[in-house]
C-alpha cells in the first residue's frame, strides 16, 4: 500500500492525521477545539448550536483498509503529505485534503464556520463494492472508528451508520450491531446500491427493520447517471448528482417504499436535487400514466415525507423549498469537505432572510428531532 502518510508515526505527528484516534497523539489544542464555542467570525451571539447533517469522514483505520485487503477488489489508497485519493469498482475520488481524516483540522473548521455538531457519514466509496466479506468488513471497520470519534466529543460528532447493503442479511446484522454503538443517530446509504434502485426487493427487509429502529436515512448520490455523456465540464457532479438523488426518491415513492414504511424518515441530499422542481411533471404523469398509478396519492403529496439538507448553492431554491414543502422538513448540510461544499453553510442561510425561530428550526431543531439529539 502506497499511504505513507498513514503508517508513518513521524508523518502522522506532522500532520496530526487522526490525532483524535491515536490516543498519546491528541494534543492540549485539540482539546480545546473540542470545549470551545464557534469563533466570533461564525457569529458568537448565536445561541442555538448548529447541527451539520451532511459531513464526510475517512477514518485512517477505513483508508488502510481499502489500500491493503481491498486491493484484490481493484481497491486502491494513496497518500502524501498533503492529500489522498481511493479508486475503487464503484469509483474513486481525489486527491482529496487531509482534513477529511484529521480530526484537528475538521474541529477547527468547524469552529470557524459556526457548526457545533457534525453528523459524520462515509462518501464513495461506499461498502458496496467487493465481495460479501470484505462489504461488511469495511462497514464495521467506518462505523467502529466513527464511534471512538464521537466518544472523544461527543458534543461535537454524532454517527450515520454505512451498512453493507448488497447482502440484506449482512446488512441488516450490521444495522443492528451499528445501532449500539455510542453516537450512532442514523443510516447513510447511495441514492443507488451498486447500480440497483432503492426500490428493489433486495433492500426490503433491511429498510423494514431501520423503520422499526425508528433510525433516520440519509441519502448521498454515488455511481450517478449519465455514463460518458456526463464526463465533460465536471457534470458527473453538476447534473449527475442532483439527477441521481431526483431518482432515488421517485423510486421510493413510485416504487411504494414510502407506503410500505410510513415510519420511515429519509433525508435527500442537495436540497433534494431536481426531484422538488420537476413534481409537477411526475403529478402530471402520474395522471395518464399507468406505471405510476400504484400510488393512491399523487407524488408531490410525498414530498413531506422527505427531509432536505441546505446545499443547494442558490437561495431561490431554499426559497421554493420553505413554500412549497415546509422549513420544518430542511436541515442544515455543508457536504464537508468537498470542494462543491459550503466553507460557511451557516452564512448562507443569510441568504434566505429567515425569522430567527425558522432560522434556529435549520440549524439545529430539525435535525435534533431527526438524530434525537
Amino acid at each position: 500500500m502506497d499511504c505513507t502518510c498513514c503508517v508513518s508515526p513521524k508523518r502522522r505527528r506532522l500532520l496530526g492525521t487522526m490525532a483524535a484516534l491515536a490516543g498519546g497523539l491528541a494534543s492540549g489544542a485539540s482539546g480545546q477545539a473540542a470545549a470551545a464555542t464557534p469563533t466570533a467570525v461564525a457569529g458568537s451571539a448565536r445561541k442555538v448550536r448548529s447541527i451539520d447533517v451532511h459531513a464526510h469522514y475517512y477514518p485512517e483505520s477505513y483508508c488502510e483498509l481499502v489500500g491493503s485487503e481491498g486491493h484484490q477488489f481493484g481497491g486502491k489508497f494513496t497518500c502524501d503529505a498533503s492529500s489522498f485519493s481511493f479508486q475503487t469498482p464503484a469509483g474513486g475520488l481525489g486527491p482529496l485534503p487531509l482534513k477529511f481524516i484529521n480530526i484537528d483540522a475538521r474541529l477547527a473548521d468547524m469552529d470557524a464556520s459556526g457548526v457545533d455538531m457534525q453528523a459524520l457519514s462515509l462518501s464513495v466509496p461506499m461498502a458496496y463494492w467487493a465481495d460479501r466479506a470484505f462489504n461488511a468488513k469495511l462497514a464495521t471497520t467506518w462505523n467502529a472508528a466513527a464511534s471512538k470519534v464521537h466518544l472523544q466529543y461527543p458534543s461535537r460528532f454524532v454517527v450515520l451508520a454505512t451498512l453493507p447493503m448488497l447482502n440484506p442479511h449482512d446488512a441488516i446484522d450490521e444495522l443492528e450491531r451499528s445501532a449500539e454503538l455510542p453516537g450512532v443517530r442514523g443510516v447513510y446509504m447511495g441514492t443507488n446500491i451498486n447500480n440497483r434502485d432503492l426500490d428493489d426487493p433486495l433492500f426490503e427487509p433491511v429498510f423494514a427493520r431501520i423503520e422499526q429502529l425508528g433510525l433516520p436515512v440519509f441519502l448521498h448520490p454515488q455511481q450517478t447517471v449519465g455514463g460518458a455523456r456526463l464526463n465533460d465540464f465536471y457534470l458527473s457532479n453538476l447534473l449527475g448528482n442532483p439527477f441521481d438523488t431526483a431518482i432515488a426518491g421517485s423510486h421510493l415513492i413510485l416504487g411504494g417504499v414510502m407506503d410500505r414504511h410510513p415510519a420511515l424518515s429519509v433525508t435527500l441530499p442537495h436540497a433534494g436535487g431536481a426531484l422538488p422542481i420537476l413534481m409537477g411533471r411526475i403529478d402530471a404523469g402520474w395522471t395518464v400514466r399507468p406505471e405510476t398509478r400504484r400510488l393512491a396519492q399523487k407524488p408531490s403529496s410525498y414530498l413531506r415525507r422527505f427531509n432536505y439538507d441546505t446545499v443547494s448553492h442558490s437561495g431561490p431554491v431554499l426559497d421554493f423549498l420553505i413554500q412549497n414543502v415546509g422549513v420544518d422538513r430542511l436541515v442544515l448540510g455543508s457536504d464537508y469537505c468537498f470542494d462543491m461544499g459550503y466553507e460557511q453553510p451557516v452564512t448562507f442561510l443569510d441568504r434566505l432572510e429567515l425569522p430567527t425561530d425558522q432560522k434556529n428550526m435549520v440549524l439545529r431543531g430539525n435535525a435534533s428531532q431527526l438524530l434525537k439529539i
